[in-house]
């Protein structure tokens, strides 16, 4: 067998592996909440769309993810995002957990396109990208027999329920999460929950330094883990993808340095993020200057990154403590800050009459969250 036939056998076995999680199919019955009552910062209706940073870990953090599976969860995070109508800018797969900077449109806005005599017809056109050409039939046929019998009010019921599941982040990640945990338990022959509890968001101010931080902060978990030095060259995360010629990767790796969306290549997108990359990540040592604390880059491999332009541009979260990413709740400027925390006021005590926290880590100041961070840094 040649290099070539190899190659190709390999992929042939993967999408074999892969078959349950490309199938088309029918929707799942409805699951309980995991929220256990409590509310998740939503960010303001007043704005055309919002960004969160959504992670969630498997139980204990004991259940690994082999090569197959990362491949599985990554192509799921991109499916669902195109039925649910929301953006995956970028994201990772590691082996017990994911992170995923998600863009959630207005869902008045977003459901435009399903309006109008031919809307509903562009609405069946769109559940067939999870949905089998026998399923989306089925339901035609119920919707004529509904009208048939004059049930229009039951008709719309059903639409709205099906619009229900768009531009929502909690649906989106349950989705996700569950359709995952269907075909990892059928692969490995296991029963049981396989994640912990409800995932974890951060409400993230969707423009300029917090969205380019964050995204840099998603792409190099493979390089904190160790896992390797430069993280183009790690297959599960968006820069990763976006490196490799992933046309939907560079998409959103475009907007976070405030270019087009054809701005990977022709308006220098990738460069500028590689610069983000190596600035926001370089590693982090002792008082001493001889013990790694925290994994990173070195800094003469950011040097080299960023020759070309003369100097090290500072990454001023380099020596933010990490908890702020997945704790923080809300991340931003002051006065986007504030503005969620009015919006969510109801939340907290009446004796709490400012919601931005300053982070005083960063030097130079600007950066708030709606949580202060006490005690030591937490992990990725």
């Amino acid at each position: 067998m040649n290099p070539t036939q190899a190659t190709e056998s390999q992929s042939d076995d993967l999408e074999k592996q892969l078959v349950g999680v490309n199938a088309k199919t029918a929707p799942y019955p409805a699951a309980r909440s995991w929220s256990g009552g409590r509310r998740r910062i939503l960010g303001r209706e007043v704005f055309e769309t919002n960004t969160y940073h959504a992670m969630s870990r498997t139980c204990g953090g004991e259940v690994f993810f082999d090569d197959v599976e990362k491949e599985a969860l990554k192509r799921l995070l991109w499916k669902m995002s195109e039925f649910c109508g929301v953006r995956l800018v970028t994201y990772c797969v590691m082996g017990n957990h994911f992170h995923a900077l998600i863009e959630v449109p207005k869902r008045e806005i977003w459901l435009e396109r399903f309006a109008g005599a031919e809307g509903e017809e562009r609405l069946f056109e769109h559940l067939r990208l999870l949905y089998s050409k026998e399923f989306i039939g089925l339901l035609r046929q119920e919707i004529g027999e509904l009208r048939r019998l004059g049930m229009d009010a039951l008709v719309e019921a059903k639409l709205e329920r099906i619009k229900r599941r768009f531009c929502d982040l909690s649906l989106y990640v349950k989705e996700v999460k569950e359709r995952f945990s269907r075909w990892f338990n059928k692969r490995r022959g296991r029963k049981g929950t396989l994640w912990m509890d409800r995932f974890k968001s951060v409400l993230v101010e969707g423009k300029g330094e917090p969205l380019h931080t964050m995204a840099a902060y998603i792409d190099l978990n493979p390089v904190r883990a160790g896992l390797v030095e430069d993280p183009k060259d790690y297959r599960w995360c968006g820069y990763g993808e976006a490196m490799g010629g992933s046309q939907r990767a560079r998409r959103g790796l475009a907007k976070v340095t405030g270019r087009p969306v054809d701005g990977w290549e022709k308006q220098g997108g990738a460069e500028a993020y590689r610069c983000l990359l190596f600035s926001s990540g370089v590693e982090v040592k002792d008082a001493q200057n001889e013990n790694v604390v925290r994994r990173g880059v070195t800094a003469e491999e950011a040097r080299a990154v960023l020759k070309e332009k003369g100097k090290l541009t500072a990454g001023e979260l380099v020596r933010l403590r990490v908890r702020y990413f997945s704790e923080g709740l809300v991340l931003g400027g002051k006065e986007f800050v504030e503005a969620v925390f009015e919006a969510n006021r109801g939340r907290y005590s009446a004796r709490r009459k400012e919601g931005a926290r300053p982070i005083t880590e960063v030097a130079g100041g600007g950066w708030y969250a709606l949580r202060r961070m006490r005690g030591g840094g937490g992990g990725e």
